[in-house]
């Protein structure tokens, strides 16, 4: 009789599969370890475990006490589980680019769920960890277990992940490529491997773009669970021999590919992960064998990296048979003024012709939707200095909410209804639609000819 006291009995020993269809014409072997097949369906519910048995070790975390954790959601999970099986209540933050059903099945397990805002600085009192620290002050009995500075994250990694693929591979594994999020699994599982071969194993980090893992800023990005503004503690920056950055595009384009080639629905972050453990394997000969983990399901995301319309309206996918898409008419780069811009300057740009509309933003081009703050438009200035408004008032002062958003493959219906409309293609800003645009456009290109050819 095989029987286990618990779910948490589970946790661990997931199989390694080769990848066939997304390797084709590449000499290596990538093998990917599929941490989706863990109770809670990612590969947070090994750390989940660990931070919760040495929080009740140190007295920290007492019977009837409160869990409280910033997350994503995939850790938050793995918590709850235990949360459920011991009879802690749970409390999590997340931020606000977290799926809404990954949100859903942190409440299913009974968890209090708190969105916070994602386009916002870590120390920003408002975001996701400022929120739980707050949260973890004022509840009595509650622990902030903190993956961000927890050692028993990479610790997990490095006593479970690590040993298990040396184990799996026969010692043969030549390259670990993984996403770096809180940096626990690189850091840890990297380690051991590292430890392990006497420095043979390389180790690689795949980064979203605008990460500061792979040199960015922290700039928005559109994946979930990876990346971050700033370097945590749980983060051992000497692991990792190279990071890769991955586009959102390329990212969400393997993710699908994973799922009809592979028949592995895993999530975002694993199809970034296999894009950088590709790009390694294109430069290995017969014989390398890479590993990497895919974090967590698909399953958490069809509402958006598997939905079709979410895709297309971040100028990710080209929905079919669209007669005139936005990026058809759009005439390219945007032009953008900093806040502080006086108003007088904005109205003399677009007095010039040069544009009808000009964003408003801090950060440098290109942009994302996120960094937009505002916009001036032609008529909203008219309006203001119409009125007496002083030409050398900061146009933040006087500037429009941001222009809803519009794919570049999609149809330019919705511009003609609101008068605007940010292009996006790739989740970046590739400019304002206008009507006034659709319709210079259109006259342009004549009256179409009728169906039996006569203009």
């Amino acid at each position: 009789m095989i029987l286990h006291d618990s779910v948490l009995g589970l946790i661990g020993g997931t199989p390694l599969v080769r990848l066939r269809g997304v390797t084709a014409g590449l000499a290596a072997t990538v093998a990917a370890k599929l941490e989706f097949l863990n109770p809670g369906g990612s590969i947070k519910d090994r750390i989940a475990v660990r931070m919760v048995e040495a929080a009740e070790r140190s007295g920290r975390l007492r019977p009837g006490g409160v869990v409280v954790e910033c997350t994503s959601g995939n850790t938050g999970v793995g918590l709850a589980m235990v949360a459920a099986l011991r009879g802690y209540r749970c409390v999590f933050t997340c931020p606000d680019k977290v799926s809404a059903d990954k949100r859903a099945v942190l409440r299913a397990y009974g968890a209090e769920v708190v969105v916070c805002p994602a386009a916002v600085p870590p120390e920003h009192p408002d975001s996701y960890r400022s929120t739980a620290a707050r949260i973890a002050a004022e509840t009595p009995g509650a622990v902030l277990l903190d993956q961000y500075r927890n050692p028993e994250n990479p610790g997990s990694h490095y006593a479970g992940l690590g040993p298990e693929i040396w184990r799996q591979t026969d010692g043969a594994i030549t390259h670990f490529v993984t996403g770096v999020g809180t940096g626990g699994t690189v850091s840890g599982a990297g380690r051991y491997l590292k430890e392990v071969s006497g420095g043979r194993v390389r180790v690689v980090g795949a980064d979203p773009d605008g990460s500061v893992y792979s040199g960015g800023t922290g700039r928005p990005y559109l994946l979930e669970g990876v990346g971050q503004p700033t370097m945590p503690p749980s983060y051992d920056a000497a692991v990792p021999d190279e990071v890769v950055a991955v586009t959102d595009r390329d990212a969400m384009a393997m993710t699908r590919r994973l799922a009809r080639e592979e028949a592995l629905l895993a999530g975002g972050s694993s199809g970034m992960a296999v894009v950088a453990a590709l790009r390694i394997a294109e430069r290995l000969p017969a014989g390398a064998l890479v590993v990497v983990p895919l974090p967590d399901s698909g399953r958490g995301y069809l509402g958006k990296t598997f939905d079709d319309g979410w895709l297309a309206r971040y100028g990710l996918l080209d929905p079919p048979g669209v007669p005139l898409r936005a990026r058809d008419v759009s005439r390219g780069a945007t032009l953008q003024v900093p806040p502080g811009e006086p108003v007088g300057q904005v109205a003399k740009l677009l007095a010039s012709g040069a544009a009808r509309h000009v964003l408003v933003a801090a950060a440098e081009p290109p942009l994302r939707p996120a960094e937009v703050l505002g916009s001036a438009g032609e008529a909203t200035l008219a309006g203001v200095l119409a009125a007496g408004r002083a030409w050398h008032e900061p146009v933040s002062a006087v500037m429009d909410p941001p222009p809803g958003a519009l794919g570049a493959g999609e149809p330019v219906t919705e511009v003609l209804a609101a008068g605007a409309a940010l292009i996006l293609d790739g989740g970046l800003v590739a400019g304002v639609l206008t009507a006034a645009d659709v319709l210079r456009h259109l006259a342009a290109a004549g009256e179409p000819a009728t169906s039996d050819g006569r203009p």
